[in-house]
């Protein structure tokens, strides 16, 4: 943290200089979690009982803030593999115990400008390739300062640097599931308004300094553009969203590849119905089928639960790269007696190798969720049954949300 006071002595002057009554905000949210995984070849089922409570403080003084929380992970029934401890015959459930400080930043804020330093979360376009983790209990921050600029209406520029990325394994994170992966990480979007939506540009520097994860191998630089936008159709909402992105090696990686990212997504919401259809590429790199490991499209920052199925089968892509065929279809009701928010919905996958087009297996997705009071519940299931790739494993979770 050494980096981030050096921040927020830069900036105390300034704040004090423009001193006013300060305002304070609670913060405070808690998850109770149950999960439990299937996964065909291991001795022995998952059952993980996870309890996650944030809370802290945020302090306002007019376009200046501060804010401070810490958060704790508690196994109530840790039957499981957390990926630093625990019986490695059963499937990982990536959610070990842990206490740490959170977020811990400094703000200001204006409508033209803003920047932010310190300990800090992250969220950047759909979050493909920066994101929070926000499913996992732990999730991901980054030691980072970062600005966005709004010099005209309908136009940003948005520029993070982070020297540490908080990773998800916590505070005894060791080997290749580090607490925190140190780097000089360069995250760059500009954004505007267009008649057919939101038009991006953006480049991600992602550098992994940390020896123990992956040999450097991770470290790449992303280039590419992104369109997304949503559109009224009578009384139904269109929403699409196209990216392409060019990767390769960066900073220390040993490894020399080149390799694509694609995304056509679209969806439709009749104000109760909702469809969804999608074809996500992650490419191989150059080379033999079945090639050098890490040479295909990696994505190590993104919120992976997000994509590509929630059996969490392609966090790593593979060698040959991956091609996900998606659809959705769902329902969405506003309310249902005292239940607000209410949602239904089923996703299907079909997973192919990008090389060669090689299946790699299917997955069905289940949902439903509520919200009552400041609480919300879910239920979700996955089931990826496999044909080239991993085995057949069946996942459930019983989640119940609450925030201050």
């Amino acid at each position: 943290m050494t980096r981030t006071l050096i921040f927020f002595l830069a900036l105390a002057p300034a704040g004090v200089a423009h001193a006013q009554s300060i305002t304070l905000r609670p913060l405070g949210e808690a998850r109770l979690r149950y999960e439990s995984v299937d996964q065909q070849g291991l001795a022995a089922d998952a059952d993980a009982l996870t309890l996650r409570i944030r809370a802290g403080v945020e302090a306002n003084a007019g376009p200046w803030s501060a804010l401070v929380e810490g958060q704790g992970t508690l196994a109530m029934v840790d039957d499981y593999f957390d990926g630093l401890r625990g019986p490695a015959n059963r499937p990982l459930v990536a959610d070990p115990g842990n206490i740490a400080l959170a977020r811990a930043q400094i703000r200001y804020a204006s409508p033209a400008f803003t920047m932010t330093a310190g300990r800090q979360r992250i969220a950047l376009d759909d979050e493909r390739f920066v994101g929070s983790v926000g499913f996992r209990q732990n999730g991901q921050s980054f030691d980072a300062v970062r600005a966005e600029v709004t010099p005209l209406k309908g136009v940003k520029a948005d520029l993070s640097y982070a020297w540490s990325v908080r990773t998800i394994w916590g505070i005894d994170g060791a080997g290749a599931r580090q607490q925190a992966v140190s780097g000089d990480n360069v995250f760059g979007n500009l954004s505007v308004q267009t008649p057919v939506g939101k038009l991006t540009a953006f480049a991600y520097l992602v550098d992994q300094d940390e020896a123990a994860v992956q040999g450097h191998r991770l470290s790449s630089q992303s280039y590419g553009v992104r369109l997304d936008g949503v559109r009224p159709i009578g009384k139904a909402k269109i929403a699409w969203q196209l990216s392409y992105a060019r990767q390769s090696d960066w900073h220390r990686n040993p490894n020399d590849y080149a390799a694509d990212y694609y995304l056509a997504d679209v969806g439709v919401d009749f104000g109760g119905p909702r469809l969804g259809a999608g074809y996500e590429i992650l490419g191989a790199g150059s080379g033999a089928i079945g090639g050098t490991a890490l040479t295909s499209f990696q994505t190590p920052l993104a919120t992976g639960f997000k994509f590509q199925g929630w059996a969490d089968k392609f966090l790593t892509t593979p060698p040959d790269g991956v091609r996900d065929l998606y659809a959705s279809a769902g329902w969405g009701w506003k309310a249902i007696g005292p239940l607000k928010a209410v949602t239904l919905q089923a996703a299907y996958h079909d997973y192919r190798s990008d090389r060669i087009s090689r299946s790699y297996g299917d997955e069905i997705d289940l949902l439903a969720s509520a919200k009552l009071g400041k609480c919300t519940a879910s239920a979700r299931y996955a089931r990826y049954e496999a044909g080239g790739f991993a085995t057949d494993t069946d996942k459930y979770w019983l989640q119940l949300d609450w925030m201050l």
